[in-house]
């Protein structure tokens, strides 16, 4: 009954997760909120789990939502041309001609914006833990980003971005998005989608396309993210453990395949104030919550 209970609760964050990794709302406020009320049970007699355990669980069950991102998007990140219609498409002889070179310099422009966070992330990743892995931190990112995306939306109003096509990102733009996703590496409760979603859209990107590029971008960086917690917690999961995280990796895809495909229907006739909104408002609710509880 207790391993039941458990995984009912695996299955409640991975819920979450889908849902939360994508809409620029924050996964880790949304995270520490469902931690707090219903965490899981500490090991004892080989049921439950260890205290590092949910650190690394809530980050590597991201790797359920990048997978649901590659089969969406499959046709627009898969770089080599198999097919004879699709290499006869690339226009090129011989042994390039399996290759798409469209997307192989998009993943080139993805990897110069993951370069910021990939150095400051893997340098300090433990420091930024530490400060900033606190209630306060992420009410106090919430609500600042909320008010962000409602001022970015409110100067943007009426202005035409002028990149409507991934192709016509540059690398500068790519390092630059790259940049505003160091601020969530460094804040959690930034939001990674909402932070490179505000970057792009200050600088001219589309909505759709900000979005779009912001999926692609995470494949590396949550896949790199994932795999320094699992290292930095090591192999030795209980079964209970391992059990949790693969049904959190798994309801996690599941919902993240009708959250991408929610968001990318949305974006096309709304802006993003709602999300803006609901930020400070969940900010709030942590702000008054954990204060409560505290106190």
């Amino acid at each position: 009954m207790a391993e039941f209970i458990e995984i009912i609760k695996a299955i409640i964050y991975g819920i979450v997760e889908g849902i939360t990794e994508w809409l620029p709302i924050s996964s880790t406020g949304h995270l520490i909120l469902v931690e707090s009320l219903m965490p899981f049970k500490p090991l004892e007699n080989g049921v439950g789990v260890s205290e590092e355990f949910f650190g690394m669980f809530d980050v590597v069950i991201q790797l359920g939502a990048i997978l649901a991102v590659v089969v969406l998007f499959w046709k627009q990140i898969w770089p080599f041309a198999l097919t004879k219609r699709e290499r006869e498409a690339q226009g090129a002889a011989g042994v390039m001609s399996y290759f798409k070179k469209d997307i192989w310099i998009l993943w080139f422009k993805i990897l110069v914006s993951c370069v910021p966070a990939a150095v400051i992330g893997i340098l300090f990743d433990d420091v930024f833990d530490e400060l900033f892995y606190n209630p306060a931190s992420v009410a106090i990112a919430l609500i600042v980003f909320g008010v962000a995306f409602i001022v970015v939306e409110n100067w943007n109003r009426g202005r035409k971005p002028r990149i409507r096509r991934l192709s016509q990102i540059t690398y500068q733009t790519a390092f630059l998005i790259g940049v505003f996703q160091l601020i969530a590496a460094v804040f959690p409760g930034t939001s990674r989608s909402g932070a490179t979603i505000v970057g792009a859209l200050l600088i001219g990107v589309s909505r759709t396309v900000a979005a779009e590029y912001t999926f692609f971008l995470a494949i590396p960086v949550m896949f790199g993210a994932s795999l320094l917690k699992v290292v930095k917690f090591g192999f030795a999961f209980t079964s209970m453990e391992l059990t949790l995280l693969g049904v959190g990796t798994v309801v996690s895809f599941i919902v993240s395949l009708f959250v991408l495909r929610f968001l990318m229907g949305y974006i096309k006739k709304h802006n993003f104030k709602i999300f803006g909104w609901y930020r400070i408002l969940l900010g709030i609710i942590v702000l008054l919550y954990f204060g409560f509880k505290i106190s």
